[in-house]
């Protein structure tokens, strides 16, 4: 099924990521994990892609899994950074073998070793490329692009990063998945943004878990994230305590997705980090507001 069909105002709906392993030892343990969480009937599931396409197999794996074994429409992503053309064509072929009809097209983060590389003669420099390349190899596929609701850390400022993001809705995106955030209202600013500016596809907002204080460190760096003095509160109150900042910090999450059910953000996506636990306490606390 299409993630753009499951995308309406008329219903609530919560949807978690998970990532595949890094090597093949680790391959059934993550497979049980996004298993469990395949369980729990999300309105759709994400399965990530590896730096350089490290994991890329195990990408499609996962996500046909998912979907034959528990019925759960599945999203996979695809990176082009660094790729050739020949490789990205590759990887569609693979995804459609795979009867993957939804995908999320990134240009990926650039290899620590090709950061200095010249550029300009790769084949994708940006999302945007890897975008047409998927509408034109199949016109059916449902396709995803990301976000990000502050800034990107690589953009000059907001009003580029959104005529950009203009650009790739144009090229063929059918919905939007934000990067994380930790404050609402820096969303509702975004979203009031990117509206004026014409982009009217479905936006899904990203919420991510931070169920330990190392997690911390890492979101800024991978995001650039506002962190709220309410947070930051949070982190120095409980972070030494490890049952307790996980308990504290799904807390702060579905705080997070109550507040935006209440001003009509209709679908939410988690960033669940192959934790079932995480998944289900998420769920459960707000079965009653989901109907489940």
């Amino acid at each position: 099924m299409k993630i753009i069909d499951l995308l309406t105002k008329d219903k609530l709906s919560l949807s978690f990521e998970v990532f595949p392993p890094k090597t093949e030892t680790g391959f059934e343990s993550v497979k049980s994990a996004t298993e469990e969480i395949a369980k729990l009937k999300p309105a759709f599931m994400s399965v990530t892609y590896g730096a350089g396409g490290g994991t890329s197999k195990y990408t499609l794996d996962i996500a046909k899994n998912i979907k034959e074994l528990y019925g759960v429409p599945t999203l996979a992503h695809l990176t082009c950074v660094s790729s050739t053309k020949e490789t990205v064509h590759k990887k569609i072929k693979d995804i459609k073998d795979a009867g993957i009809e939804n995908v999320m097209a990134l240009r990926g983060d650039i290899p620590q070793e090709l950061e200095d590389a010249d550029r300009s003669r790769w084949d994708y420099k940006y999302a945007i490329d890897l975008i047409y390349e998927l509408r034109e190899a199949n016109a059916d596929f449902c396709i995803g692009c990301a976000c990000y609701p502050e800034i990107h850390p690589e953009s000059e400022n907001q009003k580029e990063d959104i005529k950009r993001l203009k650009e790739k809705v144009d090229a063929g995106c059918d919905f939007i998945t934000t990067q994380m955030f930790f404050d609402n209202n820096l969303l509702y600013n975004f979203l009031y943004k990117i509206r004026e500016a014409g982009i009217t596809v479905p936006v899904i907002p990203g919420i991510m878990p931070i169920t330990n204080a190392n997690q911390v460190e890492r979101a800024v760096k991978l995001s650039g994230s506002f962190m709220p003095q309410r947070f930051k509160s949070l982190v120095d109150k409980f972070g030494s305590d490890p049952a307790a900042m996980k308990q504290a910090g799904i807390a702060y999450a579905t705080d997070q997705i109550i507040d935006l059910y209440a001003n009509n953000v209709t679908n939410v996506h988690v960033y669940s980090m192959n934790k079932p636990d995480v998944a289900m306490k998420i769920q459960d606390n707000l079965s009653d507001i989901l109907g489940k």
